[in-house]
């Protein structure tokens, strides 16, 4: 079993920052890949970033790379997304997850997919 809690969505004007936060807790999280992904009205689920908990390598979609940063503190269990540059179009709910689903397929889930932990999703509003 997989606990996962984010916080830190808001709203923020174009080009400005967030951070979320991710806290993660459970058994065997090496056994998982642990991400992010956004779900915004009208458009597909999108696979924004994930680690995986077994060698650490970070991954991200093409849409977010050079804005986004994702980061851990493991002595908080805490997952972090840092997110520069927004734009309208990173408006959606952000959800932290973990699957054992590989790392690298992250973001080829198809949209029927269902992790198998998921956190209840912090809003992410980008607008002037």
């Amino acid at each position: 079993q997989v606990q996962l809690l984010e916080s830190g969505g808001g709203l923020v004007q174009p080009g400005g920052s967030l951070r979320l936060s991710c806290a993660v807790s459970g058994y065997n999280l090496n056994d998982y890949t642990v991400g992010w992904f956004r779900q915004a009205p009208g458009k597909e689920r999108e696979g924004v970033s994930c680690i995986s908990m077994n060698t650490g390598i970070i991954h991200y979609a093409e849409s977010v790379k050079g804005r986004f940063t994702f980061s851990r503190d493991n002595s908080k269990n805490l997952m972090y997304l840092q997110m520069n540059t927004l734009t309208p179009e990173d408006t959606g709910v952000y959800f932290c997850a973990a699957d054992r689903v590989a790392a690298g397929a992250w973001f080829e889930l198809p949209q029927s997919y269902r992790y198998d932990f998921r956190g209840q999703g912090t809003q992410v509003t980008v607008s002037s």
